[in-house]
């Protein structure tokens, strides 16, 4: 990952959108793209429905992975957000990286948030905070 992640602007946007627009709630979802741009975000629910904690539905996991491989898409990260904490990564997020190739952004979704979305590395427990690139469209 060498500490920078890349992103489509469109794709951040977004990401703070679905963050704020269910504040009481961890949003989640998955990451995709081409060439290690991502450029695809894929909703999921959270099958938890909490304020602190997230789970996409295995099958709805899936599912997802299909749409990706249906569009020529790879997966290159895993959103959530923290409505109300601090958005680096919990204990929780730290045992449950499963994708270690996988960037894993967390949202803010206060307006004060100085830097409302951030990415990090999470491998064999250690957390590493990515530098997130806006990459211009194709």
């Amino acid at each position: 990952m060498a500490g920078i992640v890349r992103a489509h602007a469109e794709v951040l946007e977004r990401l703070v959108a679905e963050a704020r627009g269910s504040p009481g709630v961890e949003c989640c979802g998955l990451l995709a793209g081409r060439e290690g741009v991502i450029t695809a975000v894929f909703p999921a629910r959270n099958a938890l429905a909490s304020p602190c904690s997230f789970q996409i539905a295995p099958e709805e996991l899936f599912g997802l992975f299909r749409q990706m491989r249906a569009a020529g898409l790879e997966h290159l990260g895993i959103y959530h957000s923290h409505p109300a904490g601090d958005h680096a990564p919990s204990a929780r997020d730290i045992e449950r990286a499963y994708y270690p190739e996988a960037a894993y952004f967390i949202v803010a979704p206060v307006e004060c948030a100085g830097k409302p979305v951030r990415a990090f590395s999470i491998r064999d427990a250690r957390v590493t905070e990515l530098k997130i690139e806006v990459a211009p469209p194709a």
